[in-house]
């Protein structure tokens, strides 16, 4: 078989399921503890992973009811910020790519390309951005605003955003560096510009003051699955993250996104599209079973609440727990495309906001997969046979113990079908996801 998986490690310190930091085996101590992300990182490298990616959000999930003490008393609230994380990574790790989130909302297109430009130089090609738009109104007010954005104003805001930033890139032609000491010329003139970018949100001189990055430019990951996401996806990602609980819709998505891309001039196989995978791996069926329930039986519904709601940017409080979950859809200013599943499904199987809470802590409806190595290894060899994704990223429910067990039984699995690589293919992230390097 010649396609093979790309596999991010979606990196939580406490895990993806809501009660995994009370699994007795949940390191919870040293999720601000750099050597705990080292360990991981050179896991994650020694299995030969594509990359490390790391989300972000800027605010804690304070958006259920009036009192702030709900929003942190049920789940870890706190994380590294992801930019400074991955710059550390990068000097204890040789080969895993690493990408960051980083706002279009809240922070300025210089800023965002000469650090991401900076730190592709610094690792030798190995960085990627993840672009979002941020989703609440809680991000919003530290950063002096009342209010986020709203939804086609944010999208408009980011697609110039990310025309800006790649401009900047594009400013430093491959050749500019000369260094003759003879002649005393250290930079060709003739391969610097400026950007001259004048437009509804941003007016950026530019050039950038660092040059063409080895990979040409960093790696740029986009977020979502909402209709408004995936035209800029299509047109600017390289990859692209998304949430596909079934492998019907997650088939539909595969096939509109690389024709999207078609429609922008791009070949498919310059979007790879990697699903969240919540993979629960168990020594049987029956096993997995146990572990998930454990885990589901340590959640609290405000853990699944609270982050809900700051992810709709709507409070749910104001509904009852024991009652049908309400029909928001179009009420919802924050993240609308997982939520449009999560309420469609919720109503017609007739599931209260209570349940849906809880079900929601344990996968943020991404694709669940509970079993053992072989069964999860059927499920993702069928994902990219039948074309539904180029590969997942991958959302232990636990740690370290949930990443440990898919590194040491799954990756195995996967690598005896000649499904995923046992070395890597090259010195940079693009070469390793089979990406070009951009003209």
């Amino acid at each position: 078989m010649s396609k093979t998986l790309h596999l991010g490690l979606f990196l939580m310190p406490n895990g993806h399921h809501f009660g995994g930091w009370r699994h007795p085996q949940a390191d919870v101590t040293r999720h601000l503890d750099f050597a705990a992300y080292q360990d991981i990182a050179r896991k994650a490298e020694a299995a030969r992973l594509d990359m490390i990616f790391i989300a972000d959000r800027l605010a804690v999930d304070d958006i259920y009811g009036s009192d702030f003490r709900q929003a942190v008393r049920y789940r870890p609230s706190t994380s590294a910020e992801p930019i400074t994380l991955i710059a550390a990574l990068s000097a204890v790790t040789r080969h895993i790519g690493l990408a960051a989130t980083a706002s279009t909302t809240y922070n300025e297109p210089f800023h965002v390309a000469r650090m991401f430009a900076s730190m592709d130089h610094l690792s030798g090609g190995r960085i990627a951005w993840n672009a979002v738009t941020s989703t609440s109104d809680g991000e919003a007010q530290n950063f002096s605003r009342a209010e986020h954005l709203d939804r086609t104003t944010r999208y408009r805001r980011a697609g110039e955003f990310l025309e800006v930033v790649t401009g900047l890139w594009r400013t430093w032609g491959e050749d500019a560096l000369v260094v003759d000491k003879a002649s005393g010329e250290f930079y060709d003139p003739s391969a610097v510009r400026y950007l001259d970018h004048k437009g509804e949100w941003f007016n950026v001189r530019g050039p950038l003051n660092v040059p063409r990055t080895p990979q040409g430019r960093p790696v740029i990951i986009q977020a979502g699955q909402s209709e408004e996401f995936r035209d800029l996806a299509a047109s600017q990602a390289d990859v692209i993250f998304t949430v596909q609980p079934t492998l019907t819709g997650a088939k539909t998505f595969y096939a509109d996104l690389k024709s999207r891309a078609q429609a922008f001039g791009r070949p498919p196989e310059a979007l790879k599209i990697l699903p969240g995978l919540v993979p629960i791996v168990g020594r049987s069926a029956a096993h997995a079973q146990e572990l998930q329930a454990l885990l589901q039986e340590r959640t609290h519904p405000l853990a699944g609440l609270t982050f809900m709601s700051a992810s709709m940017n709507y409070d749910l409080s104001q509904h009852p727990l024991d009652e049908l979950f309400p029909d928001i859809e179009a009420r919802l200013k924050g993240s609308r495309g997982r939520f449009q599943y999560v309420i469609r499904d919720a109503r017609e199987r007739g599931l209260t906001l209570a349940e849906v809470a809880r079900n929601y802590a344990a996968n943020r409806s991404h694709n669940l997969l509970v079993g053992t190595p072989q069964f999860i290894a059927d499920q993702m060899q069928q994902w990219l046979e039948e074309h539904a994704s180029d590969g997942f990223n991958l959302m232990p429910a636990y740690m370290p113990g949930g990443l440990d067990d898919f590194l040491q039984q799954v990756v195995p699995e996967l690598q005896r079908r000649g499904l995923f690589r046992r070395e890597y293919s090259g010195s940079t992230l693009r070469d390793n996801l089979g990406l070009a390097v951009p003209a």
